[in-house]
């Protein structure tokens, strides 16, 4: 399929001998469709060609022969508009639909890339809270995103397994563990010692350094340590799974910082041979002040070191083992500052440039309810297999008052309860922070995840009340070309330069408010055109188009992590 807004930057970079790469940036889509399909505003090269954008315009104008798919262009106010052939393009977007089905809007951009993408990471023996609700699913869209998209990509799970904590809770073990049967909620049961040996190491300071001295037998290895260290790693990761298994995540690696322990001596041989680890105070640092990032802790004064140092070893690892393009983290804006530290020090590994470059912080806002902040202390702390089974008991019972003879209601249920959580934590651009409101998430009117469910959920009704379903020889493209048609079929040609932008800046919420637009168009589409129609011409035009709205809505939901109902 003929990629319009390539083919637009190539005729302006031939008549300009500019790059098509900074051309195709200033392309436009013009907000009404009377001022054409595509605008280019002129006055971007005025300073450049030394000419005036209404000059520069006729130029272009004159300059780009026009052929079948780009019918006209006009001059307006120094934009130079572009008009489609709107048959052409229907026909070609329909054909490329046909030949790729639900592969329609991949392509081979990424191939011979590899991507490694962390998200996740909940910390071992803690819940599985709703912040890290946002970095899993953040994570396993732009995972999903950029395999569609033909890269070579790694989903990592980061664990939080490592820490003074360990040795907090391996005391605690040690003091109440008579007390509780682990294998029944296990992670309430080891947040319950972890509160406990917190309170009694604060009104004793020897059982403080008992924990301190805990851990440091962690890191030597001692088999005791080692094997209730390993129990509660176990048992945490046998909860999270269940969580994982509800929202239908992934991972390629699963590694804990521990993983990373007899890495981090590198590390910081390789700072000290550059001359750059220095002395302050009794702890080891790397002063980034010149780059305005204050000083980066790899060592504190007691010898033990801090996640920045592990972050850099994983960096080291990950390199050495993927020799990855990119490498994304997918954690909360809250560690802006770490991660940028933790970019600048690398340089300093000897790690080849385009892993250097590759590295990317893919920041997040913030989860809260719509009373404020989430606290453990104040007891408005939201566990996501409770929050899952909120969404799924909610979505049954509306199913049950709408559709009360439906079958499989549980497994509809689950498929519209947790479409809806994932879809509230993707639609909007997600370093904004996410309010949090069960009175707007399940809403099957607005712009959410059981709107697109529905909308998909009708296209999959109509096709099932045809006899015939119609193949594209029997489209006859000249028939789909009133204003709602023409909408969809536009929407629908975008899907892949949608795509491209998800990953050109990392922002799953560009596919997930495509999919609300395409569904809304759709629903225009439904309700000025009679699909079962008499004229079996205009019949078939219409259910094949309104089948490969279906595929689409299919597909972009499933790159969300989204599955889609038979019926709601």
């Amino acid at each position: 399929m003929i990629n319009l807004i390539q083919w637009i930057g190539e005729k302006i970079a031939n008549a300009t001998n500019i790059s098509v790469e900074e051309i195709v940036t200033y392309i436009e889509i013009p907000p009404n469709e009377d001022m054409g399909d595509y605008a280019f505003p002129c006055f971007k090269l005025a300073k450049t060609l030394k000419k005036a954008p209404i000059a520069i315009a006729t130029e272009l104008k004159e300059a780009i022969a026009l052929d079948e798919i780009i019918e006209k262009i006009e001059i307006v106010g120094g934009y130079l508009n572009f008009y489609t052939n709107k048959i052409l393009l229907t026909q070609m977007v329909l054909e490329e639909i046909e030949n790729k089905k639900e592969n329609f809007g991949a392509n081979q951009s990424g191939k011979g890339k590899t991507i490694l993408v962390e998200y996740s990471s909940p910390n071992i023996a803690k819940p599985f809270h709703i912040g890290h609700l946002r970095t899993t699913v953040i994570g396993a869209a732009l995972y999903n995103i950029y395999q569609f998209m033909g890269y070579h990509t790694v989903g990592i799970n980061h664990l939080g397994d490592y820490g003074t904590q360990f040795g907090k809770m391996i005391e605690g073990y040690k003091r109440w563990g008579r007390e509780y049967t682990l294998g029944e909620n296990p992670i309430d049961t080891l947040v319950d010692i972890y509160v406990r040996i917190n309170h009694l190491c604060k009104e004793d300071e020897t059982v403080l350094e008992i924990c301190r001295e805990n851990f440091k037998k962690l890191e030597q290895g001692d088999p005791y340590c080692v094997k209730i260290w390993n129990e509660f790693k176990d048992l945490s990761l046998k909860e999270f799974q269940k969580t994982y298994d509800l929202l239908d995540v992934h991972f390629d690696s699963i590694k804990g910082e521990a993983f990373y322990i007899d890495k981090m001596d590198e590390v910081i041989d390789k700072l000290e041979n550059k001359g750059v680890l220095k002395d302050s105070q009794g702890a080891k640092v790397v002063n980034l002040e010149e780059e305005n990032l204050g000083v980066c802790l790899i060592k504190k004064s007691n010898g033990s070191t801090i996640y920045a140092t592990r972050d850099l070893a994983a960096i080291l690892y990950r390199a050495r083992t993927y020799h990855f393009d990119k490498c994304l983290y997918v954690v909360a804006y809250e560690q802006n500052l770490h991660f940028k530290q933790v970019f600048a020090v690398a340089k300093y590994l000897d790690i080849p440039e385009k892993c250097l470059k590759g590295l990317e912080h893919v920041s997040y806002g913030m989860t809260r309810l719509t009373t404020g902040k989430m606290s453990t202390r104040e007891g408005t702390l939201v566990k996501v297999d409770a929050l899952l089974q909120e969404a799924i008991d909610r979505a049954k019972a509306i199913i049950e008052e709408k559709n009360p003879t439906m079958e499989n209601k549980q497994e509809e249920a689950e498929k519209i309860g947790i479409g809806a959580v994932i879809f509230n934590n993707l639609c909007n651009t997600i370093i904004k922070d996410q309010i949090f409101d069960w009175n707007t998430i399940l809403n099957f009117n607005g712009e959410t995840g059981p709107y697109i469910q529905y909308i998909y959920v009708r296209t999959q009704s109509v096709a099932r009340k045809v006899t015939h379903l119609p193949n594209i020889t029997d489209v006859h493209f000249d028939l789909l070309q009133d204003k709602q048609s023409l909408k969809v079929i536009t929407l629908l040609y975008h899907f892949e330069n949608v795509l491209m932008s998800v990953i050109a800046k990392n922002e799953p919420s560009l596919l997930a408010r495509y999919l609300i637009h395409l569904s809304q168009a759709y629903s225009n589409f439904y309700n000025e055109n009679k699909i079962l129609n008499e004229d079996k011409n205009i019949q078939n035009a219409r259910v094949y188009l309104n089948n490969a709205v279906g595929t689409v809505l299919k597909t972009g939901a499933k790159l969300l992590g989204i599955k889609m109902p038979n019926k709601m």
